[in-house]
C-alpha cells in the first residue's frame, strides 16, 4: 500500500515536470512565431542593426512616395554605377522624410529595411545576378498629402516653428513641417556646418516631434477638463473679469490686459481670459490634476516611430500659488510637443478616441504589387466621450466668436484653441499657437497643431496658417 502511494507521487511529481516542460516549449514556440511573422520586421529595421547595410550591396534603395503620388525621394545612378539619393521637394520634406547620409532620420531611417528589400520576382532577380546588376528596391508610399505639406511650408513662411495635419479618424499624417530647415540633397557637403558649435539654429531637430514649448493657452484644454472633472456644476460657472488676477503678490493679466467681464466657463474659454484661468488654477486640486495629465500623455513617451521628445507637467502641493496660476494659464514649468497637442486634438475631435498615429500607408514591389498595407491602429480612449463632446462644443465657440473667429464664415465647420506662450520674461516675446480640427460632410476631419516661434499672439499669427491649410484641403482643384 505505501508502494503504491510512492509511485503514485512519483508519477505526479513526473507529471508535473514533464507539463511545466511542455508549456515552456509552447511559450518558447508562441513567442518565436510571433516574433518571426509580426516582430522580425521591426527588429531588423532597427536602426541599430549592422545588417541592413549588406542589402545595399545587391538593391537600389526604393522610392519614397507620398499619398498622391509624388516622389519625395528616389535613387539615381549615373554611367559609373555611383548612387545619390535624390530629394525633389528639397527643404519641404526634410524632416518628414529625412535623410540616409551621414546616418539616417525621418522616414528613410523607420523604413529602411522596406526600401532595401526586393520584391521583384525570382527569374528576374537570377538575371539580375547573372548580369552584376541590383535588384530594385520596394517603394514606401506614405500618407503624406503633397499639397498639404506645401501649403504648410508656404503658410509658415520665414518663421521659425512646426505644423502637423493629421487625420484623427484614422491617426494618418497628412504633413508634417519643421523650421528651420535644410536641403537633404546637399547635406553631404553642409553636414559640418550643420553639427558644428557655432550652429545654434538646431536645423537638424524636428520641431514638429522634438521641440518642447510652453503651451500658452492650448493647455486651458486641460485645465478646463480638470475644472469640469472637480465642479459637477461648472455650467454655472462665473467670473467677472477686470483684466488681470492677483493672488500672493503676483498679478496675471489677460492679453493687453482686456476686460472680458462676466464671463461664463465657456466664454472664458473661447475669450482665452487669463484672469479667470489663474482663479481656476488656485483651486484645482493639483494630485488629480497630475493624474489628468498624465493620462493624457504628459511625462510620456508618445506613440510614434519619429524620435520625439515627453511633453512635461509639473505642479506639487509645495509649489507657489503663483506656480499653480502660471500653469493653468499654459506657462511654468509646462512644456509641450506639437505632435502631443496635435494627439490630444485628435481624441478631442474623435470623441475621445486617440488612433495611433502613422506615415506608411503601404509598401509595394518595383511592380506595383502590393506587398504589406498598414491598417490604422488605435491607442486607446484617453479622455470619455461626454468630455470630448464638451470640449468640441467649447472649441467650436472659440471660433464663433472667440479668439480665432477669422476662422469663422467659410464651408466647413472649424473648433479650436489660441494660445501666445511667453517664453523670455525679460522681452515678453510669445510663441504663436493654435490647435483644432475642421468639419465638413464630404471628407473626413483633419486636425492641425501649430507653432509660429516668437511671433505674437496665436490669432494673429498661428490662426492664418490654419486657416491656409483648411481651405488647401476644402477645396481640392
Amino acid at each position: 500500500m505505501a508502494e503504491k502511494k510512492r509511485k503514485s507521487k512519483e508519477n505526479r511529481e513526473f507529471a508535473v515536470v514533464a507539463y511545466s516542460f511542455l508549456a515552456i516549449f509552447v511559450c518558447m514556440m508562441g513567442y518565436f512565431a510571433y516574433f518571426q511573422f509580426v516582430k522580425s520586421e521591426d527588429f531588423i529595421n532597427n536602426p541599430y542593426n549592422g545588417r541592413q547595410d549588406l542589402f545595399a550591396r545587391t538593391v537600389i534603395r526604393g522610392e519614397i512616395r507620398s499619398a498622391d503620388g509624388e516622389i519625395l525621394a528616389d535613387t539615381v545612378t549615373d554611367e559609373e554605377g555611383s548612387e545619390t539619393r535624390r530629394y525633389p521637394y528639397g527643404n519641404i520634406f526634410a524632416h518628414v522624410v529625412g535623410y540616409a547620409s551621414n546616418g539616417k532620420a525621418g522616414i528613410e531611417s523607420q523604413t529602411n529595411f522596406n526600401l532595401l528589400r526586393s520584391n521583384i520576382g525570382f527569374f528576374e532577380k537570377a538575371i539580375n545576378q547573372l548580369q552584376g546588376e541590383k535588384n530594385p528596391g520596394d517603394h514606401v508610399v506614405t500618407t503624406l498629402d503633397s499639397r498639404l505639406q506645401i501649403t504648410a511650408y508656404e503658410a509658415l513662411g520665414r518663421y521659425d516653428g512646426a505644423v502637423i495635419v493629421m487625420e484623427p479618424s484614422t491617426g494618418k499624417i497628412l504633413a508634417m513641417v519643421s523650421k528651420p530647415d535644410f536641403n537633404p540633397n546637399n547635406l553631404k557637403d553642409e553636414w559640418e556646418q550643420l553639427i558644428s558649435e557655432e550652429n545654434d539654429s538646431s536645423v537638424l531637430l524636428n520641431r514638429a516631434t522634438q521641440g518642447l514649448y510652453p503651451p500658452g493657452s492650448t493647455f486651458k484644454i486641460f485645465s478646463t477638463l480638470e475644472y469640469m472633472h472637480e465642479h459637477s456644476d461648472y455650467g454655472d460657472y462665473i467670473y467677472d473679469c477686470e483684466g488681470s488676477f492677483t493672488s500672493e503678490s503676483h498679478t496675471i493679466h489677460c492679453y493687453n490686459k482686456k476686460r472680458h467681464g462676466t464671463q461664463t466657463l465657456k466664454e472664458a474659454f473661447a475669450n482665452s481670459c487669463n484672469a479667470a484661468y489663474a482663479s481656476i488654477g488656485l483651486d484645482l486640486d493639483r494630485e488629480n490634476f497630475k493624474l489628468l495629465c498624465d493620462s493624457m500623455l504628459f511625462d510620456t513617451a508618445l506613440p510614434t516611430r519619429f524620435e520625439s521628445s515627453k511633453s512635461s507637467f509639473t505642479l506639487s502641493e509645495s509649489d507657489s500659488g503663483s506656480l499653480a496660476m502660471e500653469t493653468a494659464i499654459g506657462q511654468g514649468k509646462t512644456l509641450v510637443t506639437p505632435l502631443h497637442m496635435a494627439l490630444i486634438s485628435c481624441a478631442i475631435a474623435n470623441d475621445g478616441l486617440l488612433m495611433t498615429p502613422y506615415v506608411v500607408d503601404h509598401t509595394e514591389s518595383d511592380r506595383g504589387d502590393v506587398i504589406r498595407q498598414y491598417e490604422p491602429e488605435e491607442y486607446g480612449m484617453i479622455l470619455s466621450e461626454e468630455d470630448a463632446r464638451v470640449l468640441q462644443e467649447y472649441m467650436q465657440d472659440v471660433v464663433e466668436y472667440g479668439t480665432a473667429k477669422s476662422l469663422g464664415g467659410a464651408d466647413y465647420a472649424a473648433a479650436g484653441k489660441t494660445g501666445s506662450a511667453e517664453f523670455s520674461t525679460s522681452t515678453k516675446s510669445s510663441h504663436s499657437w493654435f490647435v483644432g480640427y475642421a468639419h465638413r460632410e464630404d471628407l473626413p476631419d483633419i486636425v492641425v497643431s501649430i507653432i509660429v516661434e516668437d511671433s505674437g499672439s496665436g490669432s494673429e499669427y498661428a490662426v492664418p496658417v490654419a486657416k491656409k491649410i483648411f481651405d488647401a484641403y476644402y477645396n481640392k482643384q
